[in-house]
């Protein structure tokens, strides 16, 4: 062993020759990949904004990361375990680079943004507005070429790109840590690997917090003739910014494997420590089956010979299949609350984006990452068997669960629009019967339905734009104008202020408690985290472990990962209210959804997690016989793989009742 560590030493660059190395460079892998997939998650808002697109084509845009992944990973966890792992790892950071890059591309050949406004924003004196504004169905001039740009496109072939260079980070990575690290190391060291990956969503987040406050097109405009803010839902932060920046650290991120080896010496210790708890139940596989022989010379036509008959085999293994239909409803409820939670914060409790982002990324997100260092501690300190890791992970998943079902409490009222959620007067709700815009008190004026513009009236009412509030004049610019003689606003000096009203006092009472009880909730889930991934690596064979991994992360991306964000955002599209309109026609992105209807539509993913849960009993308990499975593990396969984050996959073992020392 020492004349082998000798050896290695003797190379060039030998401090790259180790291990630990290989730890810190993944680690930074781990943290690239999960910046710039948390960035993505905080800019959706932005991106439907900008491109005036509803939350389905957002779904989209964002399921085609996994549709990356579909095309590679089968084949990258395969043939990739038999070549150089470090180098396929380096070229998968370089194509995340570019597609981040690509991503950004559409700012600097879409033009400046312009919103909807009858704002004026240089003019500080008196002056009129028109009652009657003239209708024209006279498209506006280049309006016909640029209704043929779909500029997403870029974003959507970005993020496909990013998915392909992500694919042999995880399986090839962790695979190669669990070859060569001593078995009693190997959950602290995955442990610490996963906690940085939830690491690199705090800084996500928090970079999406601060472009989120920036302008989309700072430095191109006068700022003080911008009549919006942060909270108005018309503003678009500097989204392109972010994926510069997240860009740029993916690329770094691939320059250390380069120099990393092949194959690392394998400990001693390793040959002989194949427990029987860790063998007994692989199936057809020998005490000593595995051998690491990655320096031997590839063959494809061989490796893809042997390709189906070893996929074959891997979902042969009952316990294995049965897991991944289970994941895949988990999943499906778990992406789906992750993509959507940033908005959910921004919508129902009327934050802006840049404060949403950054709460989930300096509370929500470091909980996660604690839990799930602590998992890994706990599983060292106490030396935890498989048998030990379940009950551990499954404790900790159902009173995470329980907790989680506060969450139905936490309502909060929509906000107060004329026309949309309220009648003119203040005192009527709409929600059962047709809303309308228009009214006796703007009825002298052929007002536009489409263009959101909001004003704030006297009486704490919001009107869809100045002109439906019936004002005639204002005075002062940008976002310090007041409109005067507005007919519609029944009280004071008739006056409204530009902006939507901001008097949703329960919104502010019960936001702190929905903070606090997503921090332990996370917290609690996320401490079975690190025990259950290590059920999933020692329930296969040695040798399939990379292709398990690979192909579980597959089958949950390709069912769970592309269809969950399409159909949650048709989902929340059936609560908007109303609809903004394009340019050049068309429906646009949404400005005012029915916040109660919002909230059921995502907490109700909850429900899925219990189906699941009662499914998987019935199953289990009627195949019991066949497959002699204890159906503790089937149970605690629902539990653990639903924890926090869609970086990490879960596993459920198999009929493994010996302890440690057994």
């Amino acid at each position: 062993m020492q004349h082998l560590t000798k050896r290695w030493c003797m190379k060039p660059l030998s401090f790259c020759v180790s291990l630990q190395m290989f730890l810190v460079a993944l680690s930074f892998a781990y943290f690239a990949k999960a910046l710039s997939g948390s960035y993505m998650k905080s800019t959706i808002t932005q991106l439907e904004r900008r491109f005036d697109i509803p939350s389905y084509l957002i779904g989209v845009i964002d399921g085609s990361f996994e549709i990356g992944n579909l095309l590679v990973i089968a084949f990258v966890s395969y043939f990739g375990a038999k070549l150089h792992r470090p180098k396929i790892i380096a070229i998968g950071c370089l194509l995340m680079s570019l597609g981040t890059f690509l991503i950004a591309l559409p700012h600097f050949i879409i033009g400046r943004y312009k919103f909807e406004t009858s704002i004026r924003s240089s003019v500080n004196s008196t002056s009129d507005l028109s009652p009657c504004p003239v209708r024209s169905s006279v498209l506006a001039a280049g309006c016909e070429h640029e209704s043929m740009l779909s500029m997403w496109i870029y974003v959507f072939l970005g993020n496909i790109l990013r998915g392909i260079g992500e694919t042999p980070v995880q399986p090839l990575g962790i695979s190669y840590i669990d070859d060569y690290a001593l078995e009693e190391n190997a959950a602290f060291y995955i442990g610490c690997v996963q906690t940085i990956s939830v690491i690199g969503p705090v800084f996500g987040y928090l970079l999406g917090s601060v472009c989120a406050k920036i302008y989309v097109d700072i430095g191109f405009v006068n700022m003080e003739s911008i009549s919006i803010t942060p909270g108005d839902a018309r503003w678009v932060g500097a989204w392109w910014l972010g994926y510069l920046i997240a860009g740029l650290i993916t690329l770094l991120s691939a320059v250390p494997f380069w120099f990393l080896p092949k194959s690392l010496p394998l400990p001693e210790r390793r040959l002989a420590k194949y427990s029987p708890e860790r063998t007994s139940f692989i199936k057809d596989s020998p005490l000593l089956e595995h051998k690491y022989q990655a320096d031997e010379p590839a063959n494809f036509l061989e490796m893809a010979k042997d390709f189906l008959p070893t996929l074959r085999s891997l979902l042969g293994n009952p316990v294995y299949f049965l897991y991944l239909c289970i994941t895949i409803i988990q999943f499906n409820s778990l992406i789906g609350m992750v993509t959507y939670k940033p908005k959910y914060i921004e919508q129902h409790y009327g934050q802006s984006a840049s404060k949403a982002n950054f709460l989930m990324g300096v509370i929500n997100i470091p909980a996660v990452a604690l839990g799930m260092f602590s998992g890994g501690v706990i599983m060292k300190k106490f030396k935890l068997s498989i048998m030990g890791a379940a009950k551990f992970a499954l404790g900790t998943s159902l009173l995470g669960y329980f907790l989680s079902l506060f969450f139905f409490a936490m309502g909060c009222e929509n906000a107060s629009v004329a026309g949309i959620t309220r009648s003119y007067t203040g005192m009527e709700s709409l929600y059962k019967v047709d809303s309308s815009l228009l009214a006796s008190c703007n009825a002298d004026c052929q007002c536009p339905e489409t263009n959101w513009d909001p004003v704030c009236g006297e009486n704490g009412l919001t009107y869809f734009s100045p002109c439906l509030a019936g004002c005639r004049t204002s005075h002062g610019s940008g976002i310090d104008t007041v409109f005067e003689q507005c007919s519609c606003v029944a009280v004071g000096n008739h006056t409204a202020s530009a902006g939507q009203c901001n008097n949703r006092d329960s919104c502010h009472r019960v936001f702190p408690y929905f903070l606090a009880l997503s921090v332990i909730t996370s917290f609690i889930i996320s401490l079975g985290g690190t025990p259950g991934y290590m059920l999933l690596i020692r329930c296969i064979r040695p040798q399939l472990k990379s292709l398990a991994l690979g192909f579980h992360t597959l089958t949950t991306r390709t069912l769970a990962g592309i269809p969950a964000p399409i159909y949650f955002g048709a989902i929340i599209d059936t609560t908007c209210l109303k609809w903004g309109q394009k340019k050049c026609g068309g429906r646009g992105a949404c400005r005012i959804y029915n916040t109660t209807a919002y909230r059921y539509s995502l907490i109700t993913t909850l429900d899925l997690h219990i189906c699941t849960i009662q499914l998987t009993c019935i199953f289990a308990y009627s195949k019991i016989q066949v497959f002699k499975i204890n159906f503790f593990f089937f149970f605690l396969s629902v539990a653990t793989s639903t924890s926090i984050s869609n970086l990490i996959e879960k596993p459920s073992c198999n009929h493994l009742n010996r302890s440690k020392g057994a």
